[in-house]
């Protein structure tokens, strides 16, 4: 089964970057090219995956590093073989 490359990200994170670098988040938004609606979303934890495009210019924005913004590994593109059909 595919699915698509995501990033769970932490939100209090993304918040404390934010207010660290002196950004609102309509600043923000700008710089990484999203709605701040988005960054809020983000932000408040409605919305926890990111695609790597859109990570990747939000990480920039902040320039933060991805052991500070993600929660987790990416997911994979599809799911690991089963173990059987790796013979």
């Amino acid at each position: 089964m595919h699915q698509p490359l995501t990033y769970e990200v932490n939100g209090d994170a993304i918040r404390e970057e934010r207010m660290q670098a002196g950004l609102t988040q309509t600043e923000l938004a700008r710089r990484a090219d999203i709605t701040p609606r988005y960054v809020s979303h983000l932000e408040n934890g409605t919305r926890r995956h990111m695609g790597p495009k859109t990570y990747r210019r939000l990480r920039k924005a902040l320039n933060a590093t991805d052991e500070r913004l993600r929660l987790t590994p990416p997911r994979p593109t599809e799911d690991p073989p089963h173990p059987a059909e790796r013979e």
